[in-house]
């Protein structure tokens, strides 16, 4: 069979072709590498990525040192004296002072209000006469007793008189007790026309007036609500842990020396100087805690006023403490405890004991004697903000912050 002059060259030329592609191609393609290195440069690169996933956390050096403790209490201001104030008398009022009003501050003395007296003027004109009559009384039985002695001395009678009544011992003895209770009567009298002018007891806030003019009041009605106004105390509750802060009180040591108590409003934004002025000698049975009774002088002199029913905060100095850690606030963790990291990297705990706080700091005894692996007198890497998620033996990076 006579082939095809023209199909046998294309045919050639096609298969040229294919060869010439499959042989570029392989041109192309790179060399293959050696396994053993690739091993090697891929070790030192894995070891670093297991260095830099270790967790990092802050951390403070712990040293033990002496600290001046501060103890902090709580309480309400409140008057030395919050009297019920109330009448002594009976009647209607008359008149009220332009002072008896809540809000204004009276002295001692003042008359707040005036109560009818009628009745007790009459009272009072009629107990002098009781005291007069029951004088003379005295006087005419005096000289009765007199002329009755003589008597008997003139009947030559030797010894004493069978009967007192001879002398009239008794009718004088008798006459004598109805003179002191007529003056005890006529006292009694002028006391009542005294109370029916109402008066301040002691210098006082009023907080309350209970009566108006026309008011009819009787004996142990009440008139008003008084404050005394020469001191506020406050009573300001202490655990014991927070009494072996303090220096030893006691009240015969507080006779003499009075130690200086700074209080401070809720909001931080006023102070007032007091004094510690007695130590309560009993536990409250609810709180177990004692209290120490602070004073302060003319609260309503003071720059800014101390009013009753503030409630203040109170910083007493406590003694000087030896071998304390000065943490931040925050390296204790929500459940008390303190997180540190040993000698090995690794996260431990231990429960902390708060002696004191002051300003952002607290005041713990240190656990580092609870470890086995490091001195007592070396620092301690604390933990300045534990997470919850932290978990004992844990390793990480301890970074030191200020």
């Amino acid at each position: 069979m006579k082939l095809n002059r023209n199909n046998v060259i294309v045919t050639l030329l096609s298969v040229g072709s294919i060869f010439g592609v499959l042989a570029f191609n392989a041109s192309q393609m790179p060399a293959p590498k050696k396994q053993n290195n690739s091993t090697e440069q891929a070790a030192p690169k894995l070891e670093t990525a297991a260095a830099e996933i270790l967790p990092q956390v802050g951390v403070v050096l712990a040293l033990p040192q002496q600290y001046q403790a501060e103890v902090v209490g709580f309480g309400a201001a409140k008057s030395r004296y919050q009297l019920t104030f109330t009448s002594e008398v009976s009647g209607r009022v008359m008149q009220l002072s332009q002072q008896f009003e809540s809000g204004q501050v009276i002295k001692q003395g003042d008359e707040l209000a005036q109560i009818n007296d009628v009745s007790y003027q009459q009272a009072l004109t009629l107990a002098q006469a009781n005291v007069a009559q029951a004088e003379l009384d005295l006087l005419e039985e005096q000289r009765q007793g007199e002329q009755a002695k003589s008597e008997w001395l003139r009947s030559g009678v030797s010894g004493e008189p069978a009967s007192a009544l001879v002398l009239r011992t008794p009718q004088l003895a008798q006459i004598t007790a109805a003179l002191a209770n007529a003056r005890l009567a006529l006292k009694k009298a002028q006391q009542d026309v005294n109370y029916t002018h109402v008066k301040a007891p002691f210098d006082a806030l009023v907080v309350s007036r209970d009566i108006q003019p026309g008011s009819y009041v009787q004996a142990g009605t009440q008139l008003a609500t008084l404050y005394s106004v020469a001191e506020v105390e406050v009573k300001v509750p202490l655990s014991e842990q927070q009494w072996q802060n303090l220096p030893e009180l006691t009240n015969q040591q507080l006779d003499i020396a009075t130690p200086a108590v700074t209080l401070q409003s809720s909001d931080g934004r006023y102070r007032w100087q007091g004094y510690v002025e007695r130590v309560e000698q009993h536990v409250t049975e609810l709180s177990r805690q004692r209290s120490l009774v602070v004073v302060v002088d003319d609260p309503l002199a003071q720059s800014t006023q101390l009013y009753p029913g503030t409630f203040v905060k109170a910083i007493i100095q406590g003694k000087s403490v030896q071998n304390l850690w000065q943490l931040p606030s925050s390296a204790i963790s929500q459940q008390g405890d303190i997180w540190f990291v040993d000698d090995a990297g690794l996260l431990t705990k231990a429960l902390a004991t708060v002696l004191f706080e002051q300003n952002s700091f607290v005041y713990v005894q240190p656990i580092s004697q609870t470890l086995n692996n490091q001195a007592r007198n070396s620092p301690t890497q604390v933990v300045k903000r534990p997470l919850s998620s932290f978990k004992v033996g844990t390793k990480v990076m301890a970074k030191v912050e200020g």
